[in-house]
């Protein structure tokens, strides 16, 4: 049996780091930081750092109707959700994950973007972050 992402990269205090370094790098973006204004970042990193090691096979559950139901009020468009998914990538990436590794993060970022974005937009970034 392979072990999963999470496992293979230390698990929840390897990546409760990459998440706390994404959000000091959301929170110095011009472009994200305001979607964090009066938020409660320690839970937010919570949240965040169970559904990250979800998406690298940990044992946390999210579904899309609850990815949609948090960012509703958020009005995410294309290009912020874009933004994020390059500093996530870019974060990934100061910690040595593996090219592979990262694409398929990205991937399963993307794969929920149509629950995270909330802003339909003419223009829909074509992005391969």
């Amino acid at each position: 049996m392979s072990r999963s992402l999470l496992d293979q990269y230390g698990g929840f205090p390897f990546l409760s780091r990459v998440v706390m370094s994404f959000y000091d790098r959301a929170l110095d973006s011009d472009e994200l930081a305001p979607y964090f204004e009066n938020v409660d970042m320690r839970r937010l990193i919570d949240h965040q750092t169970k559904f990250m090691a979800f998406l690298l096979g940990g044992p946390a559950s999210y579904t899309n109707d609850h990815l949609a139901r948090v960012h509703a009020h958020l009005h995410i468009d294309h290009a912020s959700f874009d933004v994020m998914i390059g500093t996530m990538r870019e974060t990934l990436e100061d910690f040595d994950m593996d090219e592979a590794d990262i694409a398929t993060v990205v991937h399963e970022l993307r794969s929920r973007g149509p629950w995270i974005i909330t802003v339909p937009g003419a223009t829909e970034a074509a992005s391969t972050a």
